[in-house]
């Protein structure tokens, strides 16, 4: 296996980094604030089945304790 050279390795590097494609600001605002809302959602909806799951259960623990 050949060694590679530290400085071409440097080289190589920066190259294919200016080759990425960066979000703008507003893209990464604007995807950030749809995490936490979907975030949010979805917690108020495990909130909402665990409600309902729980609920469930104690009323038919009910029936047979």
């Amino acid at each position: 296996m050949a060694k590679a050279n530290p400085l071409q390795f440097v080289q190589q590097t920066r190259s294919e980094i200016s080759k990425v494609e960066w979000p703008t600001r507003r893209e990464v605002m604007l995807t950030t604030v749809m995490v936490v809302a979907l975030s949010a959602v979805m917690a108020i909806l495990f909130s909402i089945v665990d409600l309902l799951i729980r609920t469930g259960l104690a009323t038919v623990l009910g029936f047979f304790g």
